[in-house]
């Protein structure tokens, strides 16, 4: 089944990508990886949502809140690709919750992205993971995430090169042998 086919039968419409707010963009490829730089929860057109987990936001409040960021990750991962069906697996998924210093649920936290990527691409949607607590993130935001995504290497290889015989150095030349001074005439002792 094809991955927009998928999101409709899940009842799900990819957020437009947001525009970064620094000197970074939203995805990066090196060969057939590309590294999805951090999102929050933060939807277009919604107030951005700030606090820490564990006082001001439940633990199903903040599951929710990690969905809505695996969603604005596949709205910018999707205008990267143009297509999700070139996703060939999710890799790598780092989560970040903002929590005060004694919540210890930082994983259900983020199960609410890594389920909503195993919803959409089934087993390419499952993962390695790493999910932390911080004691802030910025703009006060309860989760940020990035992702590693192997994508199909639609890109034609390139061209094959016949090997190029360089060139014979030339002989060196030979250097002219310096003219030698004048030697000074010695002064006679009278």
């Amino acid at each position: 089944m094809k991955i927009e086919e998928r999101l409709k039968e899940l009842g799900i419409e990819l957020p437009q990508p947001t525009t970064p707010m620094g000197s970074y963009v939203n995805a990066v490829r090196t060969g057939n990886l590309i590294y999805m730089a951090g999102k929050g929860p933060g939807l277009p057109g919604k107030p951005l949502p700030v606090g820490k987990v564990g006082r001001d936001f439940s633990l199903e409040q903040a599951n929710r809140l990690a969905r809505d960021t695996g969603l604005s990750i596949l709205g910018a991962l999707k205008a990267e690709l143009g297509d999700l069906d070139r996703v060939k697996r999710i890799v790598k998924v780092l989560g970040m919750v903002n929590a005060t210093s004694e919540y210890g649920s930082h994983p259900e936290v983020i199960n609410g992205c890594s389920d909503l990527f195993v919803e959409v691409f089934g087993d390419k949607g499952r993962h390695a993971r790493s999910a932390v607590g911080m004691g802030s993130l910025p703009r006060g935001i309860p989760v940020e995430i990035e992702v590693i995504v192997e994508i199909e290497d639609d890109a034609p290889p390139p061209p094959r090169v016949a090997a190029v015989r360089a060139p014979a150095k030339p002989k060196a030349v030979p250097k002219a042998k310096a003219a030698s001074k004048p030697k000074a005439a010695k002064k006679k002792k009278i």
